[in-house]
């Protein structure tokens, strides 16, 4: 684990929304310095899931038909969760998640598809923002802690790109969370 002093995220980018009434898709698209095999085990890996992500599974997400406990954070309980489709290293889906991985250059474009009620689709898109650079840091070397959940919402980075996102998706961010800490 590394100081996370350094680390600033970029603005609000890559990102569009499909609207379908309450539920919301979030389409967030990252071009990565990484293989798609090493992107593919920071996907469905635990133990690489509990340096980046905004969950933690029990066991492994690579093969479809696994259920695994899969809990949130901040969330009250585990859920049990069955990955319905697992073709490494392009293509991995469960509950409300898609990722979908090609090659680019030397690298990954990885895009995600988050199924999320209209109202915190801002604050999805910041998360796994944020998510994705720290997942990014990780797989190139150079690792920082996580940044998810609550303690995301209270970070300084994190306010700014819910800011961003809802101007861009054009909705109104939410009067509830915690303000960002004194710097």
């Amino acid at each position: 684990m590394t100081d996370r002093e350094p680390y600033e995220p970029g603005p609000a980018r890559g990102a569009e929304i499909r609207k379908q009434g309450e539920k919301w898709t979030l389409i967030l698209v990252r071009e990565l310095r990484h293989s798609p095999e090493k992107v593919w085990q920071a996907l469905t890996e635990p133990a690489e899931l509990r340096e980046w992500a905004p969950f933690e599974v029990d066991g492994s997400l690579g093969a479809a038909g696994n259920t695994v406990k899969f809990t949130w954070m901040g969330a009250p309980a585990p859920q049990n969760t069955t990955i319905t489709r697992a073709e490494a290293p392009k293509v991995l889906e469960y509950s409300d998640l898609r990722w979908e991985l090609e090659p680019h250059g030397a690298g990954t474009r990885l895009t995600l598809w988050h199924s999320i009620d209209r109202r915190f689709i801002s604050m999805g898109a910041a998360g796994w923002h944020i998510c994705l650079d720290v997942m990014d840091r990780r797989l190139g070397g150079h690792p920082i802690a996580r940044i998810a959940g609550a303690e995301a919402m209270k970070f300084g980075g994190w306010q700014r790109l819910n800011a961003e996102y809802a101007k861009q998706f054009a909705v109104e961010l939410p009067s509830w969370p915690p303000q960002a800490a004194k710097q």
